[in-house]
């Protein structure tokens, strides 16, 4: 059966992502063949010559959108992300394939017949269902079986970098005692109203500042973009659609969908002829017509007296069980709709349908709506995106073009590289703005496909250099930067004059906030600064504190260390801490091959 599956794939309809053995698979289209003619600018990044397609980037970022994991106002640094991995990904998958990893055919069949997304009740695969999941996910199942292949490559050589390095009992024992590991310590936290300082900022103290933090002071390479936009959906969303047409396209969409049928049935034969048949059906559709109830008519005309005590319901009909002229008056009816008179096999029936095994009309409504005005702008999408194609290419502007096929300019402020938002977010949109072409001979850029419903041409209105802002230009922000420090370096000079005191026995009247028997994952509201500095700190001496200052964010805080203990001593945090050290180690070693991947890399984005 498996050997069927792969020689038939090429005519299923696509793959799906698997949870936990398929945690992320890129996708190969015919974009590849730009190659041949050149650059494709749909290439939002190349790693050793191998591109990767805005259309990869932008699938993972619906995908993690969809998931609800990631709140949409994060969409452009999801973006980053998401092209930051497929870049890593394509680095192990080419390093794997040089180290020569292999998965067979017979390895991915097993691994395929063991994934319970495509098993059934039963708990055994089937081909039925790895068909239809595969069809429902919009790929080929070729590429879902080189992509499986693909991804298990890259399990294969993480497992056995990850097996390659372990620790020691004891590395393993000591770690679980220093996670066990208690404090006690009192602690005052200082601010601007502990101290009487006298802020008195010069222009020499702004200057060595300035002079030391000129990377806060720099200002990109940055331009301003304008750019025309087609949009497909914003088209659709304008155009307005009649009520029939909606339910027209409802009967369409769930023509197939199982219904609940009654009837009423007129026989014809022996003892009646087929005239007088029809001339009973067709008094009983005039009093329906006329308003009586269809329970009430089954009663009076039905000569299935078995469904006419209830109602006439004959049950959830499927298509193809009564054969085409049943089919076709009863799927052509919506919820509640009655048909004509219609003759199947000796006998006039009337038809109602009480219900579809489908979404109702309200339900779908806007579903419908979306789909009926993509339907109907389509021809009018595609000419405005010639007409783009046509006029952009030779304009010396975009305000030309944005009117003659009646579109919007929008114009943006200033830009550096990655800053962009909305549809200039989206990968290598940006990019197109520093290419050579569009910002130093001052093209139109090419009509970028961001997807299939929208198309983008921009242009660079504006370009600065990348620069170093001056002084006098970010004074206050300098000055307030200096101030800032001023106060915090007299709050630590006092902090320190404390701990010196404290640390020659004299007591200070302060306000200590206690904490007792800390770990370090039970720190709860207190300052991490604080908890952190604490268990950086040497153990006291039998009866002693161990004082210390410390610099926090903003603050500056006194501890006093008091107590140190050894904790629980619990197998469950044993096997948590040995478990952690070997997955610290792994992704050590793992991360020092991607670092040295990058190093060695041609990555171009």
């Amino acid at each position: 059966m498996l050997q069927s599956i792969r020689n038939g794939s090429r005519s299923w309809g696509a793959k799906i992502i698997i949870g936990l053995m398929v945690a992320a698979m890129a996708l190969f289209g015919v974009e590849s063949l730009f190659s041949v003619f050149g650059s494709d600018p749909n290439e939002v990044a190349s790693v050793n010559g191998q591109p990767i397609m805005r259309q990869q980037v932008e699938l993972e970022v619906q995908r993690a959108l969809r998931s609800g994991q990631v709140p949409p106002e994060q969409e452009r640094a999801l973006r980053n992300d998401m092209l930051d991995q497929l870049i890593t990904q394509q680095l192990l998958t080419q390093y794997a394939d040089d180290g020569g990893f292999y998965v067979s055919d017979a390895q991915l069949d097993q691994i395929i017949v063991g994934l319970p997304e495509f098993h059934d009740q039963n708990g055994h695969f089937s081909a039925d269902i790895f068909r239809n999941r595969l069809a429902g996910a919009g790929y080929s199942p070729i590429s879902f079986r080189q992509d499986l292949r693909v991804d298990i490559k890259r399990q294969h050589l993480q497992q056995g970098l990850a097996f390659s390095d372990f620790s020691l009992p004891s590395e393993q024992a000591r770690l679980a005692e220093l996670q066990n590991q208690q404090r006690s310590f009192r602690y005052v936290l200082m601010n601007n109203d502990d101290v009487d300082v006298d802020i008195n900022v010069t222009d020499e103290q702004m200057q060595a500042y300035y002079d030391a933090h000129q990377e806060r002071f720099e200002r990109p390479e940055q331009v301003r973009v304008e750019y025309v936009l087609i949009d497909r959906q914003a088209m659709a969303a304008e155009t307005e659609i009649d009520e029939e047409t909606l339910r027209q396209a409802w009967r369409e969409q769930n023509q197939n969908a199982d219904r609940r049928i009654s009837h009423i049935m007129v026989t014809f034969g022996d003892e009646r002829s087929r005239e007088e048949a029809r001339s009973i059906a067709d008094t009983a559709y005039d009093d329906l017509e006329d308003g009586e109830s269809f329970a009430d008519t089954v009663l009076r005309y039905s000569d299935d007296t078995t469904s006419a005590e209830e109602g006439g319901d004959l049950g959830t009909i499927s298509r193809g069980i009564f054969g085409n002229a049943f089919d076709e008056a009863a799927f052509s009816l919506a919820e509640g709709e009655t048909s004509q008179v219609v003759e199947v096999d000796g006998a006039f029936h009337i038809l109602r349908v009480t219900d579809v095994d489908a979404p109702s009309f309200e339900e779908q409504r806007d579903v419908l709506r979306q789909n009926v005005a993509l339907g109907d702008v389509n021809d009018a999408f595609n000419a405005k995106v010639q007409q783009l194609i046509d006029q952009s290419f030779a304009a010396d502007d975009l305000q030309s073009v944005a009117d003659q096929i009646d579109v919007t300019l929008t114009q943006t402020d200033w830009l550096a590289r990655g800053e962009g938002e909305g549809v200039l977010s989206e990968p290598g949109v940006l990019d197109e703005a520093f290419s050579e072409e569009v910002l130093n001979d001052g093209y139109n850029s090419e009509v970028i496909e961001l997807d299939d419903d929208r198309r983008l041409v921009l242009r660079v209105a504006e370009h600065r250099e990348a620069t170093l802002i001056s002084l006098d230009d970010v004074r206050d922000e300098v000055e307030q930067s200096v101030a800032a420090q001023q106060r915090q370096q007299a709050m630590l000079e006092q902090a320190q004059a404390m701990t010196a005191s404290l640390n020659a026995g004299e007591t200070l009247d302060v306000n200590w906030l206690e904490a007792t028997n800390v770990s370090r994952q039970q720190n709860g509201s207190l300052p991490q600064g604080v908890v952190s500095e604490v268990f950086r700190m040497p153990n006291p001496d039998e009866g002693e504190s161990q004082y210390r200052a410390v610099t926090l964010s903003q603050d500056v805080a006194v501890i006093a260390l008091d107590d140190v203990s050894a904790g629980d001593d619990s197998d469950q945090i044993a096997g948590f801490v040995a478990q952690m050290a070997e997955q610290l180690r792994a992704q050590a070693v793992i991360q020092g091959l991607i670092d040295t991947l990058y190093q060695d890399a041609d990555i171009k984005r």
